[in-house]
């Protein structure tokens, strides 16, 4: 127990190294500054990940697993496909302020929610086509809808990220709108839906984790 438990340790130092690595925006660093930075042996290392890429793809991966978990429980209780939608984006939205690390890992490495099959885009994909099946939403493919979903929440974290005065909530609230609308719901639907009170917001405001 004693020897999993200093195992998972490990890989956890390392996998928040890269993620600190990543959020700066430094992928070209030799495996003995990621070792440094996580203060383990570098054969500690290769007990974990066949390479350095192999470690960032699974420090990306815990934060679209991470975020995703926390949205699939802020909207348990909700049944209509369309509020999950909303709600997870309108979340989405403020998360970019409130998690600053986790949201630039999101913004610098914004295709895998397009194509991983974990986190955040699965989630849109799973729920926008849930919203398709009830009658919901619209849209005729659901995997170019998610696209656009996706393109829109990154665009906005970046717009978040350029103007710092910009209110976050406002901001996230008005876009869901727009996206509501592009699935298909009518405009005063869509409003009434983004003033519908959140789950616990201050649950985005936990500190970055790693697995």
């Amino acid at each position: 127990m004693l020897f999993r438990s200093r195992k998972q340790r490990t890989r956890t130092a390392l996998i928040q190294a890269a993620q600190t690595l990543i959020a700066s925006g430094k992928f070209n660093v030799p495996v003995l500054e990621i070792t440094q930075a996580a203060d383990v042996g570098m054969g500690s290392f290769y007990n974990h990940f066949d390479s350095k890429e192999d470690l960032f793809e699974a420090a990306i991966a815990d934060v679209l697993d991470t975020h995703g978990a926390l949205l699939d429980r802020l909207t348990a209780s909700i049944d209509d496909p369309a509020e999950t939608v909303a709600c997870s984006f309108r979340l989405t939205g403020r998360f970019f302020r409130r998690r600053p690390q986790e949201s630039q890992i999101l913004l610098v490495s914004g295709l895998s929610l397009l194509s991983s099959e974990r986190g955040l885009g699965a989630r849109a994909l799973r729920d926008i086509t849930a919203g398709v099946a009830a009658g919901r939403f619209t849209v005729e493919d659901p995997k170019l809808a998610m696209a656009t979903v996706a393109g829109a929440l990154l665009a906005l974290g970046k717009l978040l990220q350029d103007e710092p005065e910009r209110d976050d909530g406002t901001a996230a609230d008005r876009m869901t709108e727009d996206v509501l609308g592009l699935l298909g719901l009518a405009a005063d639907e869509a409003r009434e839906i983004c003033q519908r009170p959140l789950p616990d917001v201050a649950a985005l405001n936990l500190p970055d984790s790693a697995a």
